[in-house]
């Protein structure tokens, strides 16, 4: 298992890799097993109106009905929802799910996605998830509860009106326990700090 030293290197390294800025910012990838967890991190410079954090993979059932947490950089949940298709009508379909968050503060912030009836266990993300205990079944073997066998394994996260974003794309990664959360969270202020450096030099 990964030290969480390297765990923090890798997502730093895919932070840098993959940050984006005042756009419209999507990330997409798959999961090999029922108890895979998808993390995507994301920045406000500033308190905001509007922001938007969806899935818009489900397909009407060719991949895994997800369901989405929001959660603060040091780990406490904000918001769960297992279906919401509502947030980007056009793209979304029924078992979707995400966020339409109408005031969120300036901050650091992390998107979870899991398979259904994976809940977080608690208000902290270090409580874990529903399956965490439970022997990773491969996607392609899970009949997967209020949905059937041969779930596909593809996930797309989409975030809007967001600063920057990042998505180490590794499920299997185990996370940092929340106090290095705000290490992680240094890391983005201090490469939104670079780029404004480099934006005024410009």
């Amino acid at each position: 298992m990964k030290t969480v030293q390297s765990i923090i290197a890798g997502i730093a390294l895919a932070t840098a890799a993959s940050t984006s800025s005042a756009a419209l910012i999507n990330f997409t990838g798959t999961i090999d097993y029922h108890n895979d967890v998808v993390h995507t991190y994301f920045t406000l410079d500033q308190d905001a109106t509007n922001v938007r954090v969806w899935t818009d993979s489900y397909e009407d059932g060719q991949n895994f009905d997800p369901i989405t947490a929001l959660w603060k950089a040091d780990g406490t949940r904000l918001q769960q929802n297992d279906d919401n298709a509502s947030i980007n009508p056009g793209t979304q379909t029924r078992w979707d799910s995400g966020f339409l968050l109408a005031d969120l503060a300036a901050g650091d912030y992390i998107f979870t996605v899991a398979t259904y009836n994976n809940f977080s266990l608690g208000t902290n993300l270090s409580d874990g998830f529903q399956f965490d205990g439970e022997a990773a079944i491969a996607l392609a073997d899970w009949d997967q509860p209020a949905s059937r066998r041969g779930m596909g394994p593809n996930w797309s996260v989409w975030l809007d009106g967001v600063d920057s974003a990042s998505n180490p794309s590794d499920p299997g990664v185990a996370v940092p326990e929340p106090s290095s959360f705000a290490l992680i969270g240094l890391g983005m202020i201090g490469l939104g700090l670079a780029r404004r450096r480099k934006q005024a030099n410009a």
